[in-house]
């Protein structure tokens, strides 16, 4: 997504477009570490100094209403944000925690006739593998 269309989504939703949002926003968007609000913070805060946790905090509720990340929530730990919104497994290392996509029609076609069988409307999905990731593993 183009930071136009960014700012075109938030603006056509009723949302003000400030540059520490925006910042957020296309970090998060772009991230494929599924991040914690302490991990946004700190890699926002060094070109914003002025952002707070609850800006971060405000902006990823906002994006999780608009739809275009997923909140993770696990036992025990902080939140991860997901901003694969499609159809995919999340591989999540037991031990450091890493979190990784994995995207496959095998799963997009098991997730379509789940729904077909189950005959709903779902409003979201979240299938996770736990794994020991390669470097866990040695």
């Amino acid at each position: 997504m183009t930071e136009d269309q960014l700012i075109s989504i938030l603006r056509d939703s009723g949302y003000k477009v400030t540059p520490q949002r925006l910042a957020i926003c296309n970090y998060v968007l772009s991230s494929k570490e599924h991040p914690t609000v302490e991990q946004i913070h700190s890699e926002i805060l060094e070109k914003n100094p002025t952002i707070s946790l609850n800006t971060i905090y405000q902006t990823m509720d906002m994006l999780i209403d608009l739809g275009l990340v997923q909140e993770m929530r696990f036992s025990g730990s902080s939140s991860r944000f997901d901003p694969n919104t499609s159809v995919h497994a999340n591989i999540i290392c037991q031990n450091c925690s890493k979190i990784r996509d994995f995207e496959s029609e095998g799963i997009r076609e098991l997730w379509s006739r789940i729904v077909m069988e189950m005959n709903v409307e779902p409003l979201g999905q979240r299938l996770d593998v736990y794994v020991l990731c390669d470097e866990c593993r040695k």
